[in-house]
């Protein structure tokens, strides 16, 4: 409803008189708003003068689609956004299914009074993961051992295609951290350990993401997540607290977001962490003084998923801790007409000033009209059928070459000859899919076996060697004799939260299946599926060579390519690799001084024209 003066004191009342809109009726196409050859600043202030206080709210307002009561909540609230979180699936998970899901709910946001779309969220963060059948990209972590802004940015436009085809607007991707402690179980979300590479390859995937015209078909929004700090808490814990000074926030947190500005970023999200103690989602400071003043951000900033709820106080006093702190959205997924209704609270106590409102719509709408939503609400229906087309796995098939990292090669024992008469194909992630891809993908922790579509490595062994003998046996055992042992082996999926780890050893299956295997006589050729460095020493004297493969997702072929030989390993490592937990944190210094007594340092990286390890 409308709220009216006569229920209000008189300074509410007299910002509500601002707030609320007289305007009423169906829109008309001849509606200034509508016009797309007016400037968007034009357009933003004829819809604005329009707008009730409901409707402003609604913009604010993000909720997740699986909490939704009824599809007619997007229209009866107003909503300005709605998304699908990690575990937010759909029954069937097909590109069809959900690009007809996402029509559903636009279509109510368009038979509002206003008509004014919604921008749905998706968190695609390495490719649209979420859908079945969709290319699976190597995780950030893999993508920061390529040095390749170029391919960075083409595998985050294929992203963007794949997104728009489902009728999707906005990727809460790229993650910028910049992990300081691989006990964070969002480690692999950052593209590496230096502010160097959150600023170079983050760039790039905005750039990718939003090209040059974030209006042109296949294109959607980025987010540059999350500010400020998330990589850098205490024992990785998630969430936790970021204690440093603020000259090493600057020097090191910031450098990527600073980046991600200047290449056009359209929206930013509020970390969980907290900075010396305060919660980032009460930071006005960082949000609003140097985030939107000091480095000039003109996009939207959206709170992280119900991250309100970590400031203090009741649940009204929260919501004007965040949005005078300077969030613009609220990713309210579960909690949305609480939302409503603590907005319109604060309203009445004049706890929220009418201006931080204004400007927290005029910031949505801006964005949507850059988006060109009011002309292409549903994304780009063209890309339907190209979701986890060849030419897009292609990419992601180089991605997952570029982002190997050769740490051993013994011998020379590889490139492995395509003529090899026989191999040993062991290790529990040899057949998996599911452990391949890792976190975020079909659901939000991701699982064990095969969630999507793609190539194991079994499999792309098998391609790669159709005339030798192969012989697949999860745990190696001894009898099992072949001329070579390739041996999958690492950490099972996992995302925030439940990937925090205080030991990150080997599992003992891992173990036991390198150990088998050399005693099988074999060369014993080890590759690791991780989204951080995990304690080697255990097998380090059992293997000829050793791959960090990272979570390179569903194109396998790329592995069977630098193990044959058909690709030359160029991948050079985005962290420093520790020999033991006992020297948790390790990381390059503040002048990128190497850290004494590490496994492998930051940059590491072999090839087969020099393997001297």
């Amino acid at each position: 409803m409308i709220l009216h003066s006569r229920t209000l004191g008189v300074a509410a009342a007299a910002m509500v008189v601002m707030l609320n809109a007289a305007s009423s009726g169906s829109p008309q196409q001849n509606e200034p708003y509508r016009n797309r050859t007016l400037p968007v600043e034009k357009r933003v202030d004829d819809l604005l003068g329009r707008m009730t206080l409901d409707e402003k709210i609604g913009q604010m307002t993000q909720a997740d689609h699986a909490s939704l009561k009824a599809a007619t909540e997007v229209d009866a609230l107003f909503l300005g956004s709605v998304l699908s979180g990690g575990d937010s699936e759909l029954p069937d998970v097909s590109a069809k299914s959900w690009r007809t899901h996402t029509e559903t709910l636009q279509k109510r946001a368009l038979g509002t009074r206003l008509g004014i779309p919604l921008i749905y969220g998706i968190d695609a963060v390495h490719g649209h993961s979420n859908v079945r059948g969709a290319v699976v990209f190597p995780h950030n972590i893999g993508m920061g051992c390529t040095r390749n802004p170029k391919l960075v940015e083409e595998a985050a436009a294929i992203t963007a295609r794949e997104v728009a085809g489902t009728g999707m607007h906005w990727d809460f991707a790229p993650c910028i951290a910049v992990p300081q402690d691989d006990r964070w179980g969002r480690t692999y979300e950052g593209f590496g350990e230096t502010a160097e590479l959150a600023t170079t390859l983050g760039s790039a995937a905005v750039r990718g993401l939003q090209g040059t015209d974030m209006s042109s078909p296949g294109r959607v929004l980025a987010t540059a997540k999350h500010f400020v700090g998330d990589g850098g808490t205490r024992n990785g814990v998630d969430r936790g607290d970021t204690v440093v000074d603020e000259a090493t926030l600057r020097r090191l947190h910031l450098p990527g977001y600073v980046a991600a500005i200047k290449a056009g970023v359209g929206s930013i999200m509020v970390s969980y962490s907290s900075w010396n103690g305060e919660k980032m989602h009460g930071q006005r400071r960082l949000i609003t003084d140097v985030l939107k003043g000091e480095l000039g951000f003109k996009g939207i900033v959206v709170s992280d998923w119900n991250g309100i709820d970590e400031l203090p106080g009741t649940a009204t006093e929260q919501i004007a801790s965040a949005v005078n702190a300077g969030i613009d959205m609220m990713m309210v997924p579960d909690k949305y007409r609480e939302f409503i209704t603590g907005m319109k609270a604060n309203v009445e106590a004049g706890r929220i000033p009418a201006a931080r409102i204004d400007d927290a719509v005029r910031r949505i709408l801006t964005i949507k009209f850059r988006l060109g939503l009011f002309e292409r609400p549903f994304g780009d229906p063209s890309q339907l059928e190209k979701i986890g087309s060849a030419e897009h796995r292609a990419v992601a098939r180089q991605a997952v070459r570029e982002s190997q990292v050769l740490l051993v090669n013994r011998g020379n024992a590889l490139p492995l000859s395509p003529t090899v008469s026989s191999i040993l194909v062991a290790g529990r992630g040899a057949d998996d899919l599911g452990m391949q891809c890792g976190g975020w993908t079909i659901s939000w922790q991701g699982s064990m076996g095969r969630p999507t579509e793609g190539t194991t490595v079994l499999e792309a062994i098998k391609k790669a060697a159709p005339k030798a003998s192969i012989v697949q046996s999860p745990g190696a055992n001894a009898s099992s004799r072949a001329d070579v042992a390739v041996v999958v082996i690492g950490e099972p999926p996992y995302a925030e939260m439940k990937g925090d780890r205080s030991d990150l050893a080997l599992d003992p299956a891992d173990i036991a299946a390198v150990k088998q295997a050399k005693q099988a006589g074999a060369r014993v050729i080890a590759i690791v599926f991780s989204g951080r460095p995990l304690i080697l020493e255990p097998i380090l004297d059992d293997v000829d060579a050793l791959i960090a493969a990272w979570l390179p997702g569903t194109e396998g072929d790329g592995i069977a390519d630098v193990l044959f030989g058909k690709y030359n390993p160029t991948g050079k490592l985005s962290v420093t690799w520790p020999r033991s937990m006992t020297q948790q944190p390790m990381n390059v210094g503040p002048k990128g001084e190497k850290p004494q007594g590490a496994l492998f340092d930051y940059g590491f990286g072999l090839s087969y024209t020099a393997s001297k390890r």
